[in-house]
């Protein structure tokens, strides 16, 4: 049987007529989920949701528009017109500074292409307004790699005197957590209590390189377990300290028996030890300095034997700067046989 995803979109018709599927739901197939719980959400906090929309037709998928039911949420589109097997996102945000409560939304979202048609998405949530974070998430924007980065969020709570956060929890190797009671006193008029935390994320020295977005999930004694668990996202990018160029190195084309060879520089910010490069073939040889440099040169050498053919992969590279993961280069040559004026009488052959 055919794949349902390789069928052009005239013949799905034809699939989705049953009782299942109705031919205007065809939207459905887009989406690998329709709904979100976004959960109990502090007041001030960054929240939001993406929807993965991808095409598995053949037509071009076009998204008009799309619009929430309540002004809570703020959606947008980060790729209207989606190509066959191509992926976008409908981004749905939160608004938690002007909105409190139980808020549930619907996006509505109008395709002109390839047919006419329009889906909904639903959304919950349940703002707080007696739990606060300043600021609403904790963004460590880019810092490069090795450098150790704190970030603190203050957390305040006005109503119940005996309220606490029982613990914090963050499932992340490359952050650090820590939470403490800084104040907590009672209005002698109101009876109201008021309750403050300071939260501390420290991303580590030896994170990984790469974009991350986690989440700091606060458990307090609510006794309503769907408000008890309060989350704060955790975003930023760890910018490697090395580089190397080329990333992508294209031999020319080389005979059997020759040997060609062209340059890598590796660089950083401070002097570092090279301590290892490895080839995707044993043809592949190198050289590199051993003392300490901030932007030393390995020599990449290709020794072309008697079989010809394309040869690529990865070169990598180990180096002792700490924190960092080996660096790698792609790399690509073709060894051809030689030609008939060179393999004839009084050739010469590079050995």
């Amino acid at each position: 049987m055919t794949p349902l995803r390789f069928l052009p979109f005239a013949v799905l018709g034809l699939c989705l007529s049953g009782p299942a599927l109705a031919a205007d739901d065809w939207p459905k197939l887009l989406f690998k989920e329709t709904s979100h719980d976004f959960g109990a959400v502090a007041r001030g906090a960054v929240a939001e949701h993406r929807f993965v929309v991808e095409n598995p037709f053949v037509e071009d998928v076009h998204i008009k528009s799309v619009h929430s039911s309540c002004g809570c949420t703020k959606p947008t589109v980060t790729k209207p017109l989606l190509k066959t097997y191509e992926t976008g996102e409908i981004v749905a945000t939160l608004d938690t500074r002007r909105f409190l409560g139980q808020k549930d939304a619907t996006l509505e979202v109008e395709f002109d292409r390839p047919f006419p048609a329009k889906f909904r998405l639903s959304l919950t949530s349940y703002i707080r307004g007696d739990v606060v974070f300043e600021p609403g998430e904790v963004q460590f924007g880019s810092v490069a790699q090795g450098q150790s980065v704190r970030k603190r969020v203050t957390v305040s709570y006005a109503g119940r005197p005996t309220w606490t956060v029982t613990k914090a929890i963050l499932d992340s190797a490359a952050l650090d957590l820590e939470i403490a009671e800084t104040e907590r006193a009672v209005d002698p008029n109101t009876k109201v209590g008021k309750v403050t935390y300071e939260l501390w994320v420290t991303l580590k020295k030896d994170a990984p390189a790469g974009y991350f977005k986690d989440l700091v999930v606060l458990q307090t004694d609510d006794p309503n377990q769907q408000t008890a668990r309060i989350p704060l996202t955790v975003e930023g990018l760890v910018v490697s300290s090395l580089a190397v160029n080329p990333a992508v190195l294209m031999l020319p084309a080389v005979e059997t028996g020759r040997t060609i060879s062209r340059n890598l520089v590796v660089r950083g910010k401070t002097p570092f030890r090279i301590l290892e490069v490895e080839g995707p073939d044993p043809r592949f040889h190198f050289k590199f300095p051993a003392a300490p440099d901030e932007h030393p040169m390995i020599v990449v050498e290709f020794r072309a034997d008697d079989r010809p053919g394309r040869v690529s992969g990865k070169i990598r590279i180990k180096t002792d700067m700490p924190g960092t993961e080996p660096l790698t280069v792609s790399v690509d040559v073709q060894v051809a046989a030689p030609s008939a004026s060179k393999t004839g009488p009084g050739a010469i052959r590079d050995g």
